[in-house]
């Protein structure tokens, strides 16, 4: 006879978030204070109702339900205020388009940015980091949100046009999205269509944003239609209109503008924020820049750029990419709609239901992450990653929606950062505050900062081939899995 103790059924807690006047006080803590206010929810329950605006939404506060809520996208289909604006700006690209139509789009584009592909393009992207810190003197003060955002359009723009987009109108994106991610974010904590009509200066600029980047995309597909640069190159854009002309289910020429625009805003903006937040950091924690120097140092040995097998051997720089990921993730509050009634946490949630799910909430969990308000690379280190809960740590989502471009993502950043790294230390002004704006996505966006050259010292570069076992570089080629989490991707 057994005597093991049964288990028992988990028991969740549903609470609703605090307020006099939800529809009104929840809008304004999220806009005002919106990591404060996402860490105060689980004090209320692991699934707690909040208002945005006249609208109940329901945020899952414990990784458990985030999982079921990606698990299940038949059921949680991509809505709610986020994707209904994104659909505005994107059309119904692989990120937006509904449960339905996603593995066609995804087969389609998956390709493109398959392991494979990615390692042709590691030359690139250090040479496009190389590029752009190479104009950087000792003493400039460089506006480093700017100039990722270089570096991550100038590789964009290979990829997905093979340098077709000119740099006047790369830089006009660059533009466009600073304004496009600021309105997001307002129209998602407050979804009231009617606020975003009236002709107010933010939303004409809002709306002339969007067009442009349409505008600048269109001009680009236009010309290749012609036979102009870029023709017969093998990029998306080559892959779109390849399918286009496919006799079995060909693409419409909507499609290919809504991937294109889908493809440029999200490949740009999060790599480059991301790549700013790890600069930023680094400045704040000089023993973790210290031994990523020593590891540039060490691996590159005197080269400009690294390549894809030192990318293989970047193993603490990649640690530092995923801890920025971890503690600052430019993905940081994401929507689903029900489709049909359903439960989540034991709660009965109605078709039509909005339900919400925060990375950063979720990596900020001292349940899952010790000391989660610490900036600790170290804790993705082979062997140490045992003391993470599994399933907390989401940048890029899990499950057929997961993320098409995060394998080219982290190489791009750790490629980048370890070409910076290589040549300069960066270090904030005297008297430097974070001022941190509100908008769809999280990182600095106007982070200047000092640059001083960096000579490789032998000693350092001792230190860093003598910290990286054999074993850990190794275990370096297996880390995308274990950063993104599990991966349920329709891969065809």
């Amino acid at each position: 006879m057994s005597n093991a103790v049964p288990e028992t059924e988990r028991v969740w807690t549903v609470g609703t978030a605090p307020g006099i006047f939800p529809s009104v006080s929840h809008p304004i803590a999220l806009f005002r204070r919106p990591l404060g206010f996402l860490n105060s929810l689980p004090l209320c329950g692991d699934l707690v109702e909040i208002r945005l605006g006249p609208h109940r939404a329901w945020m899952a506060c414990h990784p458990e339900l985030a999982h079921q809520v990606l698990m299940d996208p038949r059921t949680f289909d991509k809505g709610g205020p986020l994707y209904d604006r994104l659909r505005q700006l994107m059309g119904e690209g692989v990120v937006t388009c509904p449960h339905h139509a996603h593995r066609r789009q995804r087969r389609l584009l998956q390709p493109d940015f398959r392991a494979s592909r990615v390692a042709d393009h590691t030359d690139m992207m250090g040479r496009e980091a190389e590029a752009v810190c190479r104009r950087w003197r000792a003493g400039d003060r460089v506006d480093v949100s700017a100039a990722t955002m270089a570096v991550t359009t100038r590789a964009m723009n290979r990829v997905l046009f093979s340098d077709s987009l000119g740099s006047a109108a790369a830089a006009e994106v660059r533009e466009c999205l600073a304004v496009i991610v600021r309105g997001l974010f307002v129209r998602t904590a407050v979804p009231v269509d009617a606020l975003f009509r009236v002709p107010t200066p933010s939303n004409r600029r809002y709306r002339d944003a969007v067009g442009r980047v349409r505008a600048i995309v269109d001009e680009v597909v236009a010309q290749r239609r012609l036979g102009g640069p870029g023709g017969g190159r093998r990029d998306v854009l080559d892959t779109l209109l390849s399918a286009a002309r496919g006799a079995a289910s060909p693409v419409t020429g909507q499609e290919v503008r809504d991937q294109l625009v889908t493809l440029l805003l999200t490949g740009v903006e999060s790599t480059a924020l991301c790549l700013a937040s790890a600069l930023d950091l680094l400045a704040r924690h000089p023993e973790a820049e210290r031994r990523l120097h020593a590891e540039v140092d060490s691996v590159l040995a005197g080269r400009p750029t690294p390549g894809p097998d030192e990318l293989a051997r970047l193993t603490y720089t990649r640690c530092v990419v995923d801890e920025t990921l971890r503690h600052r993730p430019p993905g940081w509050l994401f929507t689903r709609v029900t489709t049909e009634e359903t439960t989540l946490a034991g709660h009965r949630l109605p078709k039509g239901a909005t339900v919400l799910y925060s990375p950063y909430l979720l990596q900020h969990d001292p349940a899952s992450f010790a000391e989660p308000e610490r900036f600790l690379p170290e804790r993705w280190l082979p062997g140490q990653a045992g003391a993470v809960r599994q399933g907390a740590m989401i940048p890029f989502a899990t499950g057929s929606r997961k993320c098409l471009g995060d394998t080219f993502a982290l190489a791009e950043t750790t490629l980048a950062l370890a070409t910076i790294a290589g040549r300069w230390r960066l270090r904030h002004l005297p008297g430097h505050r974070e001022r941190p704006r509100p908008a769809a996505t999280l990182g600095p966006r106007s982070l200047v900062m000092t640059c001083e050259p960096r000579a490789q010292r032998p000693a350092d570069a001792a230190r860093g081939a003598r910290s990286l076992t054999p074993r850990a570089t190794a275990a370096a080629r297996a880390q995308d899995s274990r950063t993104a989490g599990d991966n349920g991707v329709d891969d065809a």
